[in-house]
């Protein structure tokens, strides 16, 4: 299932099942207005708190996820008017090492905004967004935590 919020807004924020694309967030983010697009990928890797991870699962409560996402790129709006696109994109199920968990994606006239709203973009989905993800170690254990909850990364 995809959700997509992009009505009037030039932003594309979205929680879905499918594999996301670098490639369609980076032209998504794309402006003539542009000096600079900031992406940002987040991966499963092979390891959590020591232990080999196999593979993450994650869940969102979509229509929350969505809301935080919205408040995200009017903040950015905000903080950072000449902000000309804002992408977040969120998978949910189960991932696994490697694949790409979210990506964040600001264009913007210069580089030090750009940075600015990208790092601020993730590190506010991280801590407010209602999704969570379930660890799958390799010697078969699993626990569920909320992204927030996970160290700085």
């Amino acid at each position: 299932m995809q959700l997509s919020t992009t009505s009037v807004s030039p932003d594309s924020l979205r929680i879905t099942f499918a594999p996301l694309s670098l490639d369609e967030v980076y032209a998504q983010a794309d402006s003539p207005a542009n000096g600079a697009i900031v992406a940002m990928s987040g991966m499963v890797r092979d390891n959590s708190e020591g232990k080999p991870v196999v593979a993450l699962e994650y869940q969102a409560y979509e229509p929350m996820a969505l809301e935080v996402f919205r408040q995200i790129a009017g903040q950015i709006r905000e903080t950072w008017p000449e902000a000309t696109r804002v992408v977040i994109h969120h998978r949910t199920g189960k991932l696994v090492v490697g694949e790409i968990s979210v990506l964040v994606a600001v264009g913007c006239p210069h580089r030090a905004e750009a940075f600015a709203a990208c790092q601020y973009a993730i590190d506010i989905l991280k801590h407010n967004a209602p999704i969570w993800k379930k660890e799958h170690w390799q010697d078969g254990s699993t626990s569920w935590v909320s992204i927030g909850a996970c160290e700085e990364e």
